[in-house]
């Protein structure tokens, strides 16, 4: 073998002959700052060493094989471990019940947790998993601080043990989950994150899925950094792993803070992609999480910006999804998102209609509520007025109101949307479908104090303004409905139904039926307009008189009038009439001056 020398450059080597007396100024200059050069070098170097290797000492990897190292050696059982572990299975053979142990054995239990001894925290790590599988009871706080050493334990069978007891335990609700927290075991719950073994992982993810129901909680879990293992073992080939995981992420998407961090670790791409998934459950849990995050407008530009807009498309092609609450969740999902009118127009040209009127005819109550929940979004903007205002559309609209006249969600959207459509041009359609008797009879049905009545009687009022509706509606009006229309328009609780009853009656006034049929409550439309009259809305005063005088023109309601105290009303209106217009003048002509 030859051996190399490394051969200096003949400068350098001259240089290293020559005495520091023969160099002059500038020479001796320029070996300071070469000696400065290589000194901060050096110590640039040590720094970054250091830094480097401060980094490896805090990853969970390293923490791994320093519990693996700790299983070459067989600790030694030590004579109080092994007179502890006799006293406790005596406890176990004799006395043992499904309640927890009394002071001693607890203390023996303490003992053989915090055993290097693997046989030792087996046994118990076994015996709180037998505890949590038939206990019935809360589990006292003093038995959660064993929980500890055994969540840290090098034996991998101590891990899956005492990992899945402590789910079982938070699942039953017999221990405090906030108390779980408080105690300091969260962070070895998310250390066994980064297990190699799937059922430690899927442990892990389960307390942390059942730990984060609370507002509390989900933040102690983001500042300990555990959304970034969550993430990753999202993507977990294990399908009980890749669950448990999904659904920590979505119960973390529940605080506004936790949801910052998520995007910022780039949740979304990770959830968008799981919405594939063969798996239902993990797509429900998924376009849950981006429903809520959704629900922030904050997040919709970073939702919309990936893949040429990946996440709409697959969110609309959900809608056809077999399993109900994937479909439901993609309808909420949808809705969140669709805030600008931009994004409506995109999921309109996305062929998004024929998807949601299949899901109207769903069996499913929340499928249903959530795809008309839907279109009342769609429907609000002027440029899918014409596509949705089609005969598909509104004869499902129709269907709907006669099939669930009881169901407020369902009756509110669908008035919202109706009246939505009611443009001139689009009419004639409505009329065709069963739209209109749907809403009169839904009238019969609904409580005066649900919302959804207010919501009916608006869009019905929208429609009696077209000719062509107000005839239609003439025909299927009968003494029902009738009745009803003059009960809302008298009661005085829920102003804005009252209104528009009243407007409703007012419209249909000029038909013949109409008027046979309102000759019946006389007494109940001179008691209604009587308040309109003295209301302190002007609408309300203009509505009374216009009403009065059309029924006027009638003989049989002329000759009521005439003979009640309609007409002093009436002259008190027309007094302060003309008092408030006395002001007005004197209030311009003084902002003239």
């Amino acid at each position: 073998m030859v051996l190399k020398t490394c051969h200096f450059p003949s400068v350098i080597r001259d240089l290293y002959f020559l005495r520091m007396g023969q160099l002059c100024g500038r020479c001796m200059q320029l070996l300071r700052d070469f000696v400065a050069f290589v000194q901060r070098m050096s110590s640039d170097l040590m720094h970054g060493i250091k830094e480097c290797l401060t980094l490896i000492s805090k990853c969970s990897c390293l923490k791994q094989n320093r519990s693996k190292s700790r299983q070459l050696y067989k600790p030694i059982l030590q004579p109080h471990e092994r007179v502890t572990a006799q006293e406790f299975l005596q406890h176990i053979e004799t006395g043992f019940e499904m309640s927890p142990p009394g002071k001693d054995p607890l203390e023996a239990l303490r003992t053989l947790a915090f055993s290097e001894n693997a046989g030792l925290q087996q046994s118990a790590a076994l015996y709180y998993l037998h505890m949590s599988q038939h206990m019935n009871i809360p589990l006292p706080v003093e038995h959660l601080e064993p929980f500890y050493a055994l969540l840290r334990s090098a034996d991998l069978e101590v891990q899956q043990m005492s990992s899945l007891s402590l789910v079982n335990f938070l699942l039953e609700g017999h221990i405090d989950k906030e108390l779980v927290v408080q105690m300091g075991l969260l962070e070895p719950i998310l250390d066994l994150l980064e297990s190699e073994d799937p059922t430690v992982q899927c442990n892990s993810c389960a307390c942390t899925m059942t730990l984060a129901v609370s507002e509390s909680n989900r933040e102690a879990i983001g500042a300990a950094q555990g959304v970034t293992p969550l993430l990753s073992l999202a993507n977990s080939y294990d399908p009980r792993v890749q669950q448990n995981a999904v659904g920590a992420i979505l119960n973390l998407t529940q605080s506004e803070k936790i949801q910052q961090v998520l995007c910022k670790e780039g949740a979304v791409p990770v959830l968008a992609l799981l919405l594939e998934s063969p798996d239902p459950e993990v797509q429900y849990y998924s376009c849950a999480a981006l429903s809520n995050v959704a629900a922030n407008v904050q997040h919709h530009e970073a939702m919309l910006r990936h893949g040429n807009r990946f996440l709409l498309r697959t969110l609309i092609s959900l809608l056809s999804s077999s399993v109900d609450k994937v479909s439901s969740q993609a309808c909420v999902c949808l809705r969140n998102l669709a805030t600008s009118v931009d994004i409506q127009a995109e999921m309109v040209a996305e062929d998004i209609l024929p998807k949601l009127l299949s899901l109207l005819a769903s069996g499913s109550k929340d499928v249903r509520c959530a795809s008309i929940a839907l279109l009342w979004i769609l429907s609000q903007h002027p440029h899918n007025q014409d596509t949705l205002a089609c005969a598909e559309l509104l004869q499902s609209l129709g269907m709907l109101l006669s099939a669930y006249k009881t169901d407020p969600v369902i009756v509110g959207h669908t008035a919202c949307i109706i009246k939505n459509l009611s443009l001139s041009k689009n009419i004639q359609r409505i009329i065709e479908s069963p739209c209109v008797e749907g809403l009169l009879q839904t009238m019969l049905s609904t409580d005066t104090q649900e919302d959804s009545l207010r919501y009916v009687t608006s869009c019905l009022a929208e429609l009696a303004k077209q000719e062509g509706a107000t005839l239609h509606m003439v025909q299927w009006m009968d003494e029902p409905l009738t009745k009803c229309l003059v009960r809302l328009a008298g009661q005085l609780e829920h102003t804005e139904p009252s209104f528009q009853a009243a407007s409703i009656i007012q419209h249909m006034i000029g038909h013949e039926k109409m008027i046979l049929l309102l000759k019946r409550h006389i007494g109940e439309i001179q008691d209604y307009l009587k308040n309109f009259l003295t209301h302190q809305e002007i609408r309300f005063q203009q509505l009374g008189i216009s009403t009065f005088c059309r029924l006027r023109e009638d003989p049989e309601f002329s000759l009521v009038f005439r003979k009640s105290q309609m007409a002093k009303l009436l002259e008190q209106v027309r007094q302060q009439t003309e008092e408030t217009q006395e002001l007005l003048r004197a209030a311009i002509c003084q902002d003239d001056s």
